[in-house]
């Protein structure tokens, strides 16, 4: 076993507090990753003040990790020590069913292994990246690129392939309008990327005051939703809106936003209940969707885009301890856009 320091929260929006877990002992294809860098996601906050319920507590939240390999199992072949590394949402599947054969572990119909909260096949939860340490599956760990610094990676490793992944299976491209909708933690990577692979990028805002930044992400138009006239200006526009905000929306309203054939995909996950009108559907021959991250072979093709369009997070690095003022402040909107813990301060 490996005795590692992890930030722990004992009950649901306990406090975190500094203790030790134990990580298993190397199997054969398990790799030990020294991890250095760990991204705060909203779903750590939701995960940790239960607000989606199921919490296994104590919880270890943090599933954007960047790191260096330190150990390898007897059977390891993808990866040697010193390595730069990554590990996303999910650390195992079941490795037979239709989906993880197409390389979408994501949708195992076994039930995929979530880095943390999670119970692994063999009934012992799952801790994940607020931790010094931690042993996965080579499987399941991905290749950080040369220049790609390890801090801004992290957010990536959930921000980024949550964006990535829908707009790639939407066929965002030349000849598309597309909406990003929210300028958080996802939508500004989502801009990013839109803007990469060719499509006309809109964002649309709560916020008047972010239009300069999201141009310089590659926005070509700049709506804010709290103007009353937003609905009647771009209605029937977009081909695609990508929908990363946590709040409940108006569905309807959105909807209407849509050509025909157009799809609003949801990637941010509010605790409430949405509701919408079926006919919002019907008269636009419109689709309303969800995305779920995305498999380990999209997750490798995303940072290698990434390192190839230059596209990164914007960052503010935290110490472990001021890990509690991080969640208030994600929870206020007060983040450009994504914190991420530096775990040598742990």
């Amino acid at each position: 076993m490996c005795k590692t320091h992890v930030l722990s929260a004992a009950t649901a929006k306990a406090p975190f507090e500094k203790t030790t877990i134990e990580r298993r002992e190397l199997r054969p294809d398990d790799i030990l990753i020294a991890i250095k860098f760990s991204g705060i996601c909203h779903s750590d906050i939701h995960s940790a003040y239960d607000e989606w319920g199921g919490g296994i507590f104590p919880m270890v939240p943090g599933h954007e990790i960047a790191g260096v390999v330190e150990a390898v199992g007897s059977a390891v072949t993808k990866f040697a020590i010193g390595n730069r590394v990554g590990v996303g949402c999910f650390v195992d599947s079941c490795g037979e069913c239709e989906y993880c054969l197409k390389g979408e572990e994501q949708y195992c119909t076994r039930g995929v292994i979530n880095t943390y909260n999670s119970l692994d096949y063999d009934g012992k939860p799952t801790y994940g990246g607020y931790s010094q340490r931690i042993v996965v599956r080579e499987s399941f760990v991905v290749r950080i690129p040369d220049s790609l610094d390890l801090d801004v990676a992290s957010p990536l490793l959930c921000a980024g392939i949550t964006t990535y992944s829908p707009l790639k299976h939407w066929n965002a491209g030349p000849g598309k309008k597309v909406a990003i909708l929210g300028m958080g933690g996802l939508g500004h990577l989502a801009i990013q990327y839109a803007h990469a692979m060719g499509a006309e990028v809109t964002v649309l805002s709560r916020s008047p005051n972010k239009e300069e930044e999201a141009r310089r992400f590659g926005a070509d138009h700049y709506f804010a939703t709290s103007d009353p006239e937003m609905f009647s200006k771009l209605a029937n526009r977009f081909d695609l809106i990508l929908n990363t905000v946590s709040a409940t929306l108006d569905v309807d309203a959105y909807l209407s936003l849509l050509r025909i054939d157009g799809t609003l995909v949801n990637v941010g996950a509010p605790p409430e209940p949405s509701q919408f009108q079926v006919f919002s559907l019907i008269m636009g021959r419109r689709s309303l969707a969800g995305s779920l991250v995305g498999g380990i072979r999209e997750t490798q093709e995303m940072l290698d885009f990434s390192a190839e369009h230059g596209i990164v997070p914007q960052i503010e690095v935290i110490r472990a301890d001021q890990l509690g003022e991080a969640y208030e402040r994600v929870l206020r909107s007060d983040v450009r856009y994504r914190f991420v813990i530096d775990i040598s301060t742990l």
